[in-house]
């Protein structure tokens, strides 16, 4: 039996507060080959309602979430003159044990940061 999964949050450090509405997905990297397993928005804790990967769907490898910042510095009138600095922001690591990852992003209209949370 699977154990793994893995979650995520945004959190806004130009304004201090959690990220809502954040568009992102997630993709299974093979290769050059990428598949599409997950999308889903944040909510008002900055947090995906539910894991983005649980259980049967865990698996060990490489992975990329996307996260879709553009939109919202935009809507948080943080975004700047277009183009915009950052739009889609995307973070590949690997989940190499069956366990749990947090993968947060740190998140600025100029910059954001990314760590393997608990």
């Amino acid at each position: 039996m699977q154990n793994g999964s893995l979650t995520t949050h945004v959190l806004d450090t130009a304004r201090g507060c959690p990220a809502e509405g954040v568009g992102l997905s997630l993709y299974r990297i093979s290769g050059t080959a990428r598949q599409k397993l997950a999308e889903a928005v944040t909510n008002s804790d900055g947090r995906t309602d539910a894991p983005i990967l649980a259980d049967a769907a865990f698996e060990i490898g490489t992975y990329e979430l996307i996260f879709f910042a553009g939109a919202y510095l935009q809507a948080a009138g943080l975004a700047g003159a277009a183009p915009l600095f950052l739009d889609a922001v995307p973070i590949r690591f690997g989940m190499a044990e069956d366990r749990h990852y947090h993968v947060p992003l740190l998140l600025s209209p100029f910059g954001y940061s990314t760590y393997r949370g608990s």
